[in-house]
């Protein structure tokens, strides 16, 4: 597994409480492809929390994708709803934590929130 992967999910608990602010509860595995080697992930999400570890764990949810395809949904270079609807990766369970746990993905390198370039415009113009 690359570097930022290893990143990544270092990350997760220090941003959790920014990105899980709903209710939303519940265990994913990731399975990280290479070849004909499999590296398990376990993340448990709850409410402005995340645990992550490397043990067995009963889950909710499976993500399943290449190491090398990871690499990219965590620096932003690919989306992760994207990868799952291109067949790239497979998603399987509980949906809603999917889609809970991709708002960790940054997005593309370069891309800036419209919010706040409609706030920088405001300031220069008023």
């Amino acid at each position: 597994m690359g570097e930022a992967a290893e990143r990544f999910f270092a990350s997760l608990p220090a941003r959790a409480p920014a990105v899980l602010r709903g209710p939303t509860r519940g265990r994913i595995q990731l399975d990280l492809t290479t070849e004909n080697r499999t590296e398990h992930w376990y993340l448990e999400l709850a409410p402005g929390t995340v645990r992550v570890s490397r043990e067995q764990l009963p889950a909710d949810a499976v993500f399943t994708v290449s190491a090398d395809l990871f690499e990219d949904l965590v620096t932003g270079r690919q989306a992760g709803m994207a990868a799952v609807l291109r067949n790239e990766a497979t998603f399987s369970g509980n949906v809603v934590l999917f889609l809970v746990f991709r708002r960790f993905f940054p997005g593309p390198p370069g891309v800036r929130d419209p919010r706040e370039t409609a706030r920088e415009h405001v300031r220069r113009s008023g």
